[in-house]
């Protein structure tokens, strides 16, 4: 008896039944997202969907197959023209990079290369391994330090500060946990530090109240002696100071931390030296401006984004390790069926030794390709042109007596607000941030808001290739009028 008879339907693939059909869509595809970019200036930066846009994304689960091109249609009515809206040259929000139009082309190949990126002996990961190279040069780490490309800058800390704490931990962490360690770690930042570094200590065991955070003096930047006088006061407390985070730019405000005098501190306390160069870490690259970022290279770990300065689509972030034998000893394990063989498919390096992922996307790809047509130096020279329109923007709201500036401009991150004569705190936010809703609702600008040292403001972040100084005029042009008629009604006073 045949235990295993042949199948009676035919075999079903997921390539095209007609490959010239999808090569004509593909071609549409093509030439539309090339009229998307061209067009991006003329286009609002955000606007609100509409109630049947909404109503499509509660659409059931599809059962039966619909023809691509219908597929691609659905695609084009309701989800290209309402964009976050980050490409745009007046997108200035939270701080994103806008993209590029050959890294777009990178993913698409990476795509279509399928490669998973935990490792092995193909090209995708010597292209890994060459990008993450290409990063260390970058920002001065030497050849022998490690690296991993990961999600984004949340990830890229992630990785950083746990190899800080295996390093600093006192015991075999991996092996016995963090209630092994003989000591509570600490781990110190400026008050204005990043969100994603609660999120790390907590995920790490260590909780909340092991990051202590720093005061900071007037240019937002970690107070040195305020956080010498922490460390004191916790290894008298019983408690064993681990690992010391720079931050080259705040989020706030952009404020780039003293790093050269917070190595010095590390070294004579025996830290680890973390640097959260998510915003400006690639500073080190900008001709006129990287002596903001001097001291960096002593770091033992970095984390930065690929996806804001070099513009690549999202997702791409960078951890850096000074100490390659510790990074992989964080995280490296080899099962059975990942055991390294002398030739072959897995006679390369396993990647994920480095990381939290064995699967793992090809990253690489849209960074490689965008520096090699462009050269690291054009990325530098943009870096300086949205440094020195930030400024541009600084000065412009010094002239103008409705605006007032609420933090010194340090890099590309410019935070004021308009001005209401004998309004309160709470008055001063309701009407900024009407002004931000408007600028968003009319398509304008997109801005954020934030707090900085107690009181609310709104908030430029200038990390974007298209912008021109022009479109800053314009921002406050806009500001300006808007502030008119929300004052003239009356409704917040």
């Amino acid at each position: 008896m045949d235990i295993f008879p042949e199948a009676t339907n035919a075999e079903e693939t997921l390539d095209p039944p007609d490959w010239a059909d999808v090569g004509a869509l593909s071609h549409r595809i093509l030439d539309d997202a090339i009229a998307y970019l061209e067009d991006v200036r003329n286009r609002p930066v955000w606007r609100e969907m509409p109630a049947e846009v909404r109503a499509f994304f509660g659409a059931p689960l599809p059962r039966s197959p619909a023809p691509a091109a219908d597929v691609y249609d659905d695609v084009a009515r309701n989800v290209m023209p309402y964009p976050m809206g980050n490409i745009h040259p007046r997108f200035w929000s939270w701080y994103m990079g806008s993209s590029n139009f050959t890294g777009a082309l990178g993913d698409f190949l990476a795509a279509i290369q399928g490669s998973n990126l935990g490792g092995g002996n193909h090209a995708a990961a010597l292209m890994d391994s060459q990008v993450v190279n290409w990063m260390k040069e970058m920002v001065g780490f030497p050849v022998s330090a490690s690296g991993t490309l990961v999600s984004g800058g949340s990830m890229a800390n992630i990785i950083g500060l746990t190899v800080a704490r295996n390093v600093k931990a006192g015991v075999d962490v991996r092996e016995r946990g963090v209630g092994a360690m003989p000591k509570p770690l600490r781990y110190y930042a400026s008050d204005q530090v990043h969100s994603c570094h609660r999120k790390a200590v907590e995920a790490l065991g260590l909780g909340n109240q092991a990051l202590r955070r720093i005061q900071t003096d007037a240019g937002l930047r970690i107070d040195i002696a305020a956080l010498k006088a922490a460390i004191a006061e916790d290894r008298e407390a019983g408690f064993r100071p681990a690992c010391v985070i720079g931050t080259a730019g705040t989020v706030n405000a952009g404020a780039v931390d003293d790093l050269r005098a917070l190595a010095s501190v590390a070294a004579e306390e025996d830290l680890w030296f973390h640097v959260d160069g998510c915003i400006g870490a690639l500073i080190a690259i900008a001709p006129k401006n990287r002596s903001l970022v001097a001291g960096i290279e002593q770091a033992d770990s970095i984390a930065l984004d690929p996806h804001k300065w070099l513009h690549a689509p999202f997702e791409a972030g960078c951890a850096l390790v000074r100490d390659a034998s510790q990074h992989r000893n964080t995280f490296a394990v080899t099962p059975e069926y990942l055991e390294s063989t002398p030739r072959g498919l897995a006679s390369g390096e396993w990647l994920h030794d480095y990381g939290l992922q064995t699967s793992r996307g090809f990253r690489a790809l849209k960074i490689w390709m965008a520096l090699k047509e462009h050269g690291v130096e054009k990325f530098g020279r943009l870096i300086d042109q949205n440094i020195a329109q930030a400024r541009h923007l600084t000065r412009l709201i010094e002239a103008e007596p409705a605006l007032e500036l609420m933090a010194p401009t340090t890099i590309n991150i410019v935070s004021f607000r308009h001005r209401l004569d004998g309004a309160s705190e709470e008055k001063l936010k309701a009407f900024n941030t009407e002004i931000m809703l408007r600028l968003q609702e009319e398509g304008i600008a997109a801005l954020s808001d934030t707090t900085v040292q107690g009181r609310h403001c709104l908030r430029v972040a200038i990390a974007n290739h298209r912008t021109r100084r022009d479109d800053l005029d314009l921002l406050v042009a806009e500001m300006l009028r808007l502030g008119r008629e929300i004052a003239a009604t009356a409704t917040l006073m």
